[in-house]
């Protein structure tokens, strides 16, 4: 039977379930990575599980968020997260040696391949053809403790794509034209697979920025086949040898299709505050700006910062405007450096960088209150940047740096013929940065600072729970929203006892002292609770508060498993008129739970209104509603293993 690349990749790497959409699968993954915000936990996680080494071919923990080193914590959490490496036999990358996503891309992703990362945007590693996914830190320690990777056996869309890019047309458009099509819950479900003759123009750098904008559909994966592009971008590298031609079968089956025609795009930008907020460029042209900001893992590569360069080169910004350039990785900064790019930037007045995350994930470069900022990065949801009331639009490399010179939205092609930027040869290879553990680490200590402190334990599951609707909420809350990100609680991740004291922050600065207050609640949600990042912070840290489920219609996938993984209950609302009869400040009784988690349906009596409904939790796989009766999945995985 003729297969789509998906499921031959899938299947090639399946330990158990059936390849049914919305069975739950387990593979074998072939690679894991970390990054600094989720990796400390997951390696405590890791040594509270009792895994003595790595059992994934490859293991690399990034340090890449935690970067703005304004107090002790980031600092001692890098050296924790080196001393784990040593520990447990995982490659560390050093502070400086750039983005996870970009930095995997360019020295371990490879075709055919399976990788389980840490964070959201691990798909970009699709670009090559490896089926790459992120998840909570927890599930990554159990992947590089050797347990597979459970999720719901996903649908295949493919992505077809015919014709090639217009001038000033990006690839950063081909996403989010499909964001203006679908949403940001269209993926939920579903791996996005590119195929159709327009794949063949688009670069691996390219690819990336699609892959990695991707996550923002809700999508499992996104994945671009292996062919010429690919054996050239890794030839590049210095690794053709890991290179193998992969591709859909001919006459392949899908789920459904969604047509692309490249030729027919024009520039598009993301308007606040969703990444689906797409429109042309052109309807909004002339909005001032106050901010650019060039880079973070989608668009951070060579050809993205080079063509910045090139169309800054010889002119200045205004003095009004504020741009910044963060390189994706050291390979790219250097390039650029030795290519006069660097120079160009600086002389047209950008602020350079370092190679990091940094404004991406609010950590510095915040814009001013009220004001808009361009930026070629993948998520504009309400505060990501750090400023309460920000207007961020996310855009192409072409579009920002238009904008840039002009101080105000500006469509790219009004600036007569594009710049050409060559891909080079020969990418510079350099991987010092990178540090190997020794062959035995059982001698090494791990060195834990002040702030790190131990991963709170679940409380185990009761046949009634009680508690107060702390917060009522509407559709697409993300987990920014849930555990705000940015300088101010990032260099808390280690310290669930400190962060939790600012969940939902900027929605309610009042819920963490409420929360506690009340002992046990429930939070209230409407459509695709939970999108966006994989840090499980944001329900690691509501259950600390006393927080025991949620009630939501629909759930983001790696949201709800984090849920599952810390004992709250993902309670589906079966039809509005449940989701309007809980008020804020009820008090809610969930009866026989332990049974109802068994039969699919839990009865919940709201005891300040008199009335009873029946929740869903028909979307709870057999395994993990065994994983929330043992009181979590480190419970699970424990009692399993001894």
């Amino acid at each position: 039977m003729a297969e789509n690349l998906t499921r031959r990749l899938i299947a090639a790497h399946l330990v158990a379930g059936e390849m049914a959409p919305g069975q739950e699968i387990a593979l074998a993954m072939d690679q894991a990575l970390t990054q600094d915000a989720t990796g400390t936990m997951a390696f405590l996680q890791f040594e509270q599980l009792g895994f003595p080494r790595i059992k994934t071919k490859l293991a690399i923990s990034y340090t890449d968020h935690n970067m703005l080193q304004t107090g002790f914590e980031n600092a001692d959490d890098h050296i924790f997260l080196r001393s784990a490496s040593a520990k447990y036999g995982c490659l560390y990358s050093r502070p400086g040696n750039g983005i996870c996503h970009q930095v995997h891309l360019e020295r371990f992703a490879a075709p055919g391949l399976t990788l389980l990362g840490s964070d959201s945007h691990t798909c970009m590693a699709g670009a090559v053809g490896s089926f790459a996914s992120g998840a909570g830190g927890l599930e990554v320690a159990a992947t590089m403790g050797g347990e597979p990777y459970y999720f719901p056996m996903p649908r295949v869309t493919l992505v077809h794509l015919k014709g090639k890019l217009g001038p000033w047309v990006a690839s950063k458009d081909i996403m989010l034209e499909l964001l203006r099509r679908i949403g940001v819950k269209g993926g939920v479900g579903r791996v996005l697979e590119f195929g159709g003759p327009g794949v063949a123009t688009l670069t691996v750098p390219q690819r990336g920025t699609i892959c990695n904008l991707g996550m923002e559909t809700g999508a499992t994966a996104t994945i671009f086949p292996s062919d010429r592009q690919t054996r050239a971008w890794l030839r590049a590298q210095g690794r053709e040898e890991v290179w193998r031609p992969l591709a859909a079968d001919r006459g392949a089956h899908y789920d459904d299709v969604i047509e692309i025609d490249l030729a027919s795009l024009e520039p598009l930008i993301a308007c606040p505050h969703s990444p689906d907020n797409v429109r042309p460029v052109r309807e909004v042209e002339g909005t001032p700006v106050a901010q650019v900001a060039v880079g973070s893992s989608n668009n951070s590569s060579y050809a993205d910062l080079m063509t910045v360069a090139r169309m800054l080169e010889g002119q200045r910004v205004p003095p009004e405007m504020s741009l910044c350039v963060s390189p994706g990785s050291r390979q790219v900064l250097e390039m650029v450096t030795r290519s006069g790019g660097l120079m160009a930037l600086v002389a047209a007045g950008a602020r350079i960088l370092e190679a990091a995350c940094g404004p991406c994930i609010g950590m510095g470069q915040a814009p001013p209150s009220g004001a808009a900022s361009v930026r070629t990065f993948n998520r504009n949801f309400p505060g990501r940047s750090g400023t309460p009331d920000d207007q961020v639009y996310l855009a192409s490399p072409e579009v920002a740096a238009a904008t840039a010179l002009r101080g105000a939205i500006a469509d790219p092609r009004r600036r007569g013929t594009p710049p050409r930027i060559l891909s080079p040869r020969r990418y510079l290879i350099d991987d010092s940065m990178i540090v190997a553990p020794p062959p035995d680490g059982s001698k090494v200590e791990l060195v834990r600072g002040p702030n790190i402190k131990p991963v709170p334990q679940t409380p185990p599951l009761t046949e009634r729970v009680t508690g107060q609707a702390l917060l009522k909420l509407g559709d697409n809350i993300s987990t920014d929203q849930i555990m705000p990100a940015g300088n101010k609680h990032l260099p808390l991740r280690s310290n669930i006892p400190a962060l939790a004291q600012y969940v939902f922050e900027y929605v309610d600065h009042t819920f963490a002292a409420r929360a506690q207050a009340a002992g046990s609640g429930f939070i209230v949600a409407r459509e695709n609770y939970g999108q966006g990042s994989s840090r499980e912070h944001a329900a690691l840290c509501p259950m600390y508060l006393g927080v025991r489920g949620v009630f939501a219609r629909s759930f983001a996938r790696i949201h709800q498993a984090n849920l599952v993984n810390f004992g709250l209950l993902p309670l589906v609302l079966t039809d509005q008129s449940q989701y309007d009869s809980i008020d804020q400040g009820d008090e809610l009784e969930l009866l026989e739970v332990r049974a109802g988690l068994k039969r699919g349906s839990i009865k919940v009596r709201n005891l300040t209104k008199k009335r009873e409904f029946v929740a869903s939790c028909h979307s709870l796989s057999a395994r993990q509603v065994d994983i929330l009766l043992a009181g979590g999945l480190m419970n699970y995985i424990k009692a399993r293993r001894h």
